[in-house]
């Protein structure tokens, strides 16, 4: 009787005919309506699949700082996962978040009550505290982390420093302050990354106004607080905002090796000015070296100072500092504290290898929205960028699941993933979704051929579905 009055009432749906140009003419198509329910981003199925798995629910409502009174209030778990399927979903505000309410399977989905409105997100958003953000967030960053293997030498911790623009300025914390623009009103993040599995594992929120080596040292003892035992850190790079004598003897105290760059103050610009006899050939064209006396920076005997000189015309793209007395060169500084066993030009190449985490940064702020949650409370909007980066991590683990050895953006997972048309309905007491397959090879370049992105849903589901729970590894770039 159920089927026959479902069926009753879609007959009653007038249809309409829209007519398209086509090259032999105009073509008549009628355009009709559905009760069924549809949604855009039936792919996000698999992600919850995997949350499942994991138990992440439970991580995340016990880092959670709400605790609602009402029996009519949302969970905030479920709160947190409507937010963290619209940042996956391309959301960059908390408005275009609560336009997934119109997703009638997207609830379902997820395993939640509904997916909140902005004034519900406002709310929510409003209830973060500085205790709340740091051991809430920090317990979730270390039971996403707990995910890694153990790796022989450690894994590499990169730190930076990097600026949120909010040109309308009236948030909590939004000051002016130095960014790549000039001077704009902004917030300056520190940031922490471990370079191989390529996941953040740190977020501190600051001012615009902060100088990058504000309060860095509690942000490293922080981070590393929140790290599982299992993953230790062998070497941590950082560029010249993090260069102090404080700061490098905390790494020494803590028995890290690091590099960082040193800044180029007046006693390294002398030593940029010997004559070629001191400078060493890398095998690098266009690249030469010195080792020199660390005295200048007052420290231990295993500290190293190396100076690296790159002939412009040789290396157009080279980074560094150019010296008005040495024409012809940009010059870097780097302070290490590897064995001398490695050379130079290794330090070198070992510390370009932290160019990667701009990458990451680059890729939370305009692909996971980073640059644009905002709350008016300090709080909320260092809650918002850690659910950000959750987001961010969780996407990172689902590629390890299923054994992808080259890590993909987010905008390639909704392609090929997470934006998937699917019907969804409840035959016998079952949820069900079901997606359209094209068939191979078909006109217009929906499917092209076996390897098509389209094509990739069916298998990843149940590759998915028969995966172990041993975490995979990356290739390491």
């Amino acid at each position: 009787m159920k089927k026959a009055t479902e069926t009753s009432r879609e007959a009653n749906h007038q249809t309409v005919p829209l007519v398209v140009e086509t090259a032999a003419g105009p073509k008549s198509i009628q355009m009709g309506f559905t009760a069924q329910r549809l949604t855009p981003h039936g792919g996000l199925a698999l992600l919850s699949s995997f949350l499942a798995k994991i138990r992440f629910r439970k991580a995340l409502a016990e880092a959670l700082p709400h605790r609602p009174t009402s029996p009519n209030a949302y969970a905030p778990v479920d709160i947190a996962l409507g937010f963290l399927a619209g940042v996956l979903t391309g959301a960059d505000k908390f408005s275009r978040v609560g336009q997934l309410g119109g997703d009638p399977a997207l609830p379902e989905i997820l395993g939640i009550e509904a997916v909140a409105s902005q004034p519900t997100l406002t709310r929510f958003f409003s209830g973060f505290s500085l205790r709340a953000n740091t051991f809430g967030f920090g317990s979730l960053h270390r039971f996403l982390l707990g995910r890694l293997p153990s790796q022989k030498g450690g894994y590499t911790l990169d730190l930076d420093s990097t600026s949120i623009l909010h040109e309308d300025g009236h948030q909590e914390g939004v000051r002016v302050g130095y960014t790549p623009r000039g001077t704009k009103p902004s917030h300056h993040p520190l940031v922490a990354a471990l370079a191989e599995p390529k996941l953040m594992c740190g977020f501190w929120l600051r001012s615009g106004d902060t100088a990058a080596l504000s309060n860095a040292g509690n942000f490293l003892e922080d981070t590393l607080a929140h790290l599982p035992t299992q993953v230790r850190v062998g070497l941590v790079r950082a560029d010249s905002g993090f260069y102090s004598t404080a700061f490098l003897e905390r790494l020494e105290r803590h028995g890290l090796d690091y590099i960082v760059v040193a800044r180029l103050h007046r006693d390294l610009q002398t030593l940029c000015k010997h004559d070629d006899a001191a400078w060493q050939p890398t095998g690098v064209p266009g690249l030469e070296a010195q080792e020199v006396d660390a005295s200048p920076l007052d420290g231990p005997p295993q500290r190293r100072l190396l100076i690296f000189r790159q002939r412009i015309k040789d290396r157009p793209q080279a980074g560094g500092k150019t010296l008005i007395d040495v024409e012809g060169y940009r010059f870097q500084a780097l302070c290490t504290t590897l064995p001398r066993a490695w050379s130079p030009v290794a330090v070198w190449r070992r510390y370009n290898g932290r160019a990667d985490v701009e990458n990451r940064i680059k890729e939370l702020a305009h692909q996971y929205g980073l640059k644009s949650f905002c709350s008016h409370s300090f709080w909320g909007t260092e809650a918002a960028c850690h659910l950000a980066i959750i987001a961010y991590n969780l996407c990172v683990l689902f590629q390890r699941e299923l054994g992808l050895l080259e890590k993909v953006e987010l905008s390639t997972l909704r392609f090929r993933l997470f934006t998937r048309a699917a019907v969804f309905s409840r035959a016998q007491g079952r949820a069900t979704l079901k997606f359209a397959i094209p068939q191979p090879n078909a006109i217009g370049g929906v499917i092209c051929s076996k390897n098509s992105a389209a094509s990739s849903l069916p298998s990843t589901a149940i590759q998915l579905a028969r995966s172990r729970h041993e975490p995979h590894v990356f290739n390491a770039n």
